[in-house]
């Protein structure tokens, strides 16, 4: 049964309804090889038109659990781009100064300016999520950043910002396998952090946050993707083909090259 990545706005979905080992038409890994390598390729050569043209910015942004893999997305899918047009920010714990301020203050400031990708490692989105589970602040806070975030978004976006966003689904036992890896390779262990297994803990407060995030962010101008993520290879081939598909809907063009060009000798 073919199971949707990106989710059409309106529609409610329930995260148990979505198979975090789904692969699509691709039956193991060396069958999506080449063409995660090609879209690899193509997404390097449209970030560089993006960066020449000025006009469009990109904004990816990913969500998941512990040892969900937003680390690996990153290096891999994006392992063929410029590393001058691409920046990356991770939202850690907000500091005394973000406090501050509300609770997208801290995120506006990395936002990507045109011609850029800007990935978020975790986002805003900690604000309904992490905010909500640990009863952070009272739920008639969080409970108005819906709304909040989906303004805050179309405001971006009718500023050239193309934004997609990637919920990384994997199941919890496929986590567990992740966190023992990080145990038992000592090349690994510098990753693996305590802390987690509370966060484990609240599995299922996580899921029914991530299903609300969800359902009432997705968005026409913002929409959600849910990635299916046990495997790392589909992972990394679904979502290159999204950022593929969206920088073409662009249509971007190189600059036209300065008047008199072809006149220009260099002795």
């Amino acid at each position: 049964m073919k199971q949707p990545i990106q989710i059409p706005s309106g529609e409610k979905i329930r995260l148990k309804d979505f198979d975090p080992d789904y692969t699509g038409k691709y039956e193991d890994k060396d069958g999506a090889k080449a063409q995660t390598e090609k879209n690899i390729a193509r997404l390097a050569e449209l970030q560089e038109v993006m960066y020449a043209e000025g006009k469009h910015a990109l904004l990816i942004i990913l969500q998941a659990m512990d040892a969900g893999g937003k680390d690996g997305t990153i290096k891999q899918v994006m392992s063929g781009v410029n590393p001058q047009g691409c920046r990356v920010t991770s939202f850690k714990a907000p500091t005394p100064e973000e406090l501050a301020h509300d609770f997208l203050w801290r995120v506006h400031q990395h936002l990507p300016p045109r011609g850029y990708i800007g990935i978020f490692n975790r986002s805003h989105y900690e604000d309904v999520l992490v905010v909500r589970v640990h009863n952070l602040v009272p739920k008639e806070v969080w409970r108005e950043r819906y709304e909040h975030i989906n303004n805050f978004e179309k405001l971006l976006a009718d500023n050239g910002v193309t934004i997609l966003k990637f919920f990384l689904h994997i199941s919890k036992d496929e986590q567990k396998q992740r966190l023992e890896a990080r145990l038992e390779d000592k090349s690994k262990n510098w990753k693996f952090n305590p802390g987690d297994l509370k966060e484990r803990a609240l599995w299922d407060d996580y899921m029914a946050a991530y299903e609300d995030a969800i359902n009432k962010c997705n968005t026409p101008w913002a929409p959600w993707h849910i990635i299916p993520a046990n495997k790392k290879w589909y992972r990394n081939l679904a979502i290159s083909e999204r950022l593929i598909e969206a920088l073409e809907s662009l249509d971007m063009k190189y600059p036209p090259a300065p008047e008199g060009i072809e006149k220009i000798v260099i002795e």
